[in-house]
C-alpha cells in the first residue's frame, strides 16, 4: 500500500518538461519497435488496399513468399525506413500531444470524461499525422513499388517533387485526417478506459503490468484500425495515385465499390 502511494506521488511530481521528455522517448521507443516488428505484414495490407484482388490469407502468404524470392529477406521490409523517419517523430509527437491535449481540457485523470478523452485522443492524432504526412505518403509509395523505381527515401522525395509537384506530397490528406479521428479517439478512449477499469477493480497500483498494458494496447489498436478501415483504404489508394485517378474521397469510394 505505501508502495503504491510512493509510486503515485512520484508520477504527480513530475513537472511538465519531464512529461513531454517521458512521453517523446517512450513514444519513440514502442513506435519505432512495433512497426519494425509487423513491416513485413504492414506492406503486404498496403499492397491489398490498393488493388482490386480480395485479400485472403493464402494470396497474403503468396505475397510474402512472392516478395521473398524476388526481393529477399530484407525486401519484405522494404518502405521501413520510410516507416522508421515518421514513425518515431509520429508516436513521439503523439504521445506528447496526448498529454499536452488532456491538460488544455482539463481532464480529470480519477473521473475522466469519455467525451474529453475521445477528444484529446483524436486532436493528439491529428496533430502528428499533420507534421509527419508526406513521410507516411513516402513509406506507402516505396511498400508498392520495386527497388528500382524507389531506391532510397530520398528518391521518393526528388521524384514525386519532379513528376507531380509539392502539392503531391498531401495527396489523401483529407480522407486521413478524417480516419484519425475516430482511430485515435477510440484507440486512446478504450487505452485510458481499460487501464482506469483495471486499476480500480483489479489492481490499485498505479503501476500497471506491462503485459496487461500491451494487452490493453492490442484491444485499443484492434477497435481504433476497426473504426476507420475505410478511410484508410481511400488514403492508401490516393497515396500510391501517381496517374492521378483518385482525386477526391467521395471518387475514390466510388471506384472501390464499383
Amino acid at each position: 500500500m505505501e508502495h503504491s502511494i510512493n509510486q503515485k506521488n512520484k508520477v504527480n511530481k513530475l513537472g511538465n518538461t519531464e512529461i513531454v521528455l517521458t512521453s517523446l522517448c517512450a513514444g519513440a521507443i514502442a513506435g519505432a519497435l512495433a512497426k519494425t516488428t509487423i513491416a513485413p505484414l504492414d506492406r503486404t495490407k498496403i499492397n491489398f488496399q490498393i488493388r482490386k484482388q480480395p485479400y485472403s490469407a493464402k494470396k497474403a502468404l503468396e505475397f510474402l513468399q512472392h516478395t521473398f524470392h524476388k526481393e529477399g529477406f530484407f525486401g519484405l521490409w522494404r518502405g521501413n525506413s520510410a516507416t522508421m523517419a515518421r514513425i518515431v517523430p509520429y508516436a513521439s509527437i503523439q504521445f506528447t500531444a496526448h498529454e499536452q491535449w488532456k491538460k488544455i481540457l482539463k481532464i480529470n485523470p480519477e473521473e475522466p470524461s469519455p467525451g474529453k478523452q475521445f477528444l484529446a485522443g483524436s486532436l493528439a492524432g491529428v496533430t502528428s499525422q499533420s507534421l509527419t504526412y508526406p513521410l507516411d505518403l513516402a513509406r506507402a509509395r516505396m511498400a508498392v513499388t520495386q527497388k528500382d523505381l524507389y531506391a532510397t527515401l530520398r528518391e521518393v522525395f526528388k521524384k514525386i517533387y519532379r513528376t507531380e509537384g509539392v502539392t503531391a506530397f498531401y495527396k489523401g490528406y483529407f480522407p486521413t485526417v478524417i480516419g484519425v479521428i475516430p482511430y485515435a479517439g477510440v484507440s486512446f478512449l478504450t487505452y485510458e478506459t481499460l487501464k482506469q477499469f483495471y486499476k480500480a477493480n483489479v489492481n490499485n497500483d498505479p503501476t500497471v503490468n506491462p503485459l496487461v498494458t500491451l494487452g490493453f494496447g492490442a484491444v485499443a489498436g484492434m477497435l481504433g484500425q476497426t473504426s476507420s478501415y475505410p478511410l484508410d483504404i481511400v488514403r492508401r489508394r490516393m497515396q500510391t495515385d501517381s496517374n492521378k485517378e483518385y482525386k477526391t474521397i467521395l471518387g475514390t469510394l466510388s471506384t472501390i465499390y464499383q
